[in-house]
């Protein structure tokens, strides 16, 4: 199937072919009539599948066939996300497909002044992508009005809940006409979500174009046993060792992301922490540098684990495993993105074991571990080989900038290192015993 078979307008088919598409994911294949037809949808996909092209091009054209309204231009289309980041980016895709209509788009979200905000408002609007927390704020402010809102669309229905936005969405739905499309993205399904997903829904069209909770086909999954206080070592031999441009590497705490940070840094590693105490500004320009390739790892805390969109990203490290299974899922996504194919590596210390026993039971199979660990049920054996630190500086400072920079880890360090200088291999071992 093509783009040119789903109905939509010359304008928008022009702007999709800007962009290099010709044939639509399966979520798009499968949404985008449906929303044509003017039913509800509960849409049920993993990132990476093309969801935000799957609710915007049909919306658009939706708007297309009406007359268009004098100004202030009334709120048409209401589309929530959880953070910042996914706000920005539906935005970005708002324009982005919409450049060849006549329509008006607006961000909404906390973390940067409301005055410019209000005013965009006060020139009025056709769609709004928000964040619950700013858009209410704007609202009791008597600065935006919902009554005219024709399309509302949940975006990351889970990640919503799980930030504990489920009273704002309540109030925000509310004050919606009873009269609307409504449609509800969710990568996962718990009894909260599904509970939600039926108080707002109108006789839904289900859609699910992949298994819940599943890790994309195209991501290959490791698995690197390793001490805690040797993690960043690896880390830094991985990047440097594998010439690696980009990668996007997780940690549990915001604290931890700037410490690592900076440690790369010394290491000659090209670095930015992306986490929720960075001001916007700081947010955007730490991940536009990345998209752009001035940065080559950005540490980002959880708050990133959705909603990235970057394109061709080849690599996901896991520093900390996260504390819920699913949240592993939808880090793991941001690679393997749209067909290309992403390598996403663990490094896990024996106080994770519990942790990584939950996102394999959640994934239905063992990750295959890097060398022979000894893995057995819980316990988790780190005497694995490991590349020594310098080894680590050179390779990584070779690849990306050019000078030798200080030697990472003490003394203890790198005698450790050159006890175990065999290179590590993959391999999948079966685990005995009951976990």
């Amino acid at each position: 199937m093509l783009f040119s078979e789903l109905g939509l307008s010359e304008q928008l088919l022009r702007a999709v072919a800007e962009q290099g598409y010709q044939t639509p994911t399966p979520i798009q294949a499968q949404a985008i009539p449906v929303i044509l037809q003017g039913r509800d949808v509960l849409a049920g996909a993993q990132t990476g599948t093309g969801k935000t092209a799957g609710f915007t091009l049909p919306l658009l054209y939706l708007l297309q066939q009406q007359p268009l309204p004098q100004r202030p231009r009334p709120v048409r289309v209401l589309i929530l996300t959880p953070t910042r980041e996914l706000t920005m980016q539906v935005y970005d895709s708002v324009r982005t497909y919409g450049k060849h209509l006549p329509f008006f788009a607006e961000a909404v979200f906390g973390g940067v002044s409301i005055n410019p905000q209000i005013q965009k408002m006060q020139r009025g609007t056709d769609i709004v992508v928000a964040t619950p927390g700013r858009l209410l704020d704007l609202i009791q402010q008597r600065h935006l009005d919902l009554s005219s809102v024709q399309y509302f669309v949940l975006d990351e229905a889970d990640r919503m809940l799980d930030m504990g936005f489920i009273r704002d969405i309540k109030k925000i739905i509310g004050l919606l006409p009873q009269k609307r499309q409504n449609l509800f993205f969710s990568a996962t399904y718990a009894p909260e979500v599904s509970a939600l997903a039926e108080q707002i829904l109108n006789d839904p069209v289900a859609i699910a174009v992949a298994r819940r909770n599943a890790a994309a086909e195209t991501v290959s999954q490791l698995i690197y046993p390793v001490k805690r206080e040797n993690k960043r070592e690896l880390l830094a031999f991985l990047i440097g060792d594998g010439h690696w441009q980009q990668v996007l590497v997780f940690v549990r705490t915001k604290h931890g992301a700037d410490r690592l940070c900076k440690q790369l840094i010394k290491d000659g590693i090209r670095c930015a922490a992306l986490h929720g105490d960075k001001s916007q500004g700081a947010r955007v320009r730490a991940l536009d540098e990345f998209k752009q390739g001035k940065v080559t790892a950005l540490i980002a805390t959880d708050i990133a684990a959705r909603g990235l969109d970057i394109d061709q990203l080849p690599h996901v490290v896991n520093f900390d495993l996260p504390q819920v299974a699913e949240d592993y899922v939808h880090r793991i996504g941001r690679t393997g993105r749209a067909g290309a194919e992403g390598q996403a590596i663990s490094l896990v210390d024996p106080e994770e074991a519990n942790l990584l026993a939950g996102i394999e039971k959640l994934l239905k199979r063992q990750i295959p571990r890097v060398a022979d660990t000894g893995y057995e049920g819980v316990t988790l054996d780190v005497n694995v080989a490991k590349p020594k630190p310098q080894q680590t500086a050179k390779s990584a400072t070779k690849s990306q900038t050019g000078r030798r920079p200080s030697r990472p880890g003490g003394s203890e360090s790198r005698g450790r290192a050159r006890k175990s200088e065999t290179a590590a291999r993959p391999v999948t071992r079966q685990r005995s015993g009951n976990r």
